[in-house]
């Protein structure tokens, strides 16, 4: 049985998918990164390695209230930068369900 192996767009984590998984997969299916939690949607799935993913968002967890939500890369888009400690670059996103603002920084894949 074949392995297909994809590098998600936002942690590097290589996500293997076997025949029998792409079989169970439709184009609008949404896969979820373990390590990351970050969403994508199956935009193609043809024979052999013709597959494709877009990336739809990453779930995150708001520090003040609790909530689960996606940073999209419009969200990302729109957010002030600022730099943090030790030179390190963050994006500011506020928490759709509580308003709060999150310091989000993001490590660069290898």
């Amino acid at each position: 049985m074949a392995t297909l192996e994809i590098d998600c767009p936002v942690c590097a984590e290589v996500l293997e998918l076997t025949d029998a998984d792409r079989a169970d997969l439709s184009v609008g299916d949404v896969i979820v990164c373990d390590s990351c939690n970050a969403e994508m949607e199956v935009t193609r799935n043809g024979p052999g390695e013709d597959f494709e993913l877009e990336l739809l968002g990453v779930l995150t967890t708001c520090p003040s209230c609790g909530e689960e939500f996606d940073v999209t890369e419009d969200m990302l888009a729109e957010a002030p930068i600022i730099e943090a400690e030790a030179g390190h670059v963050a994006s500011i996103v506020s928490c759709p369900h509580c308003r709060a603002r999150i310091e989000l920084e993001f490590e660069e894949a290898e």
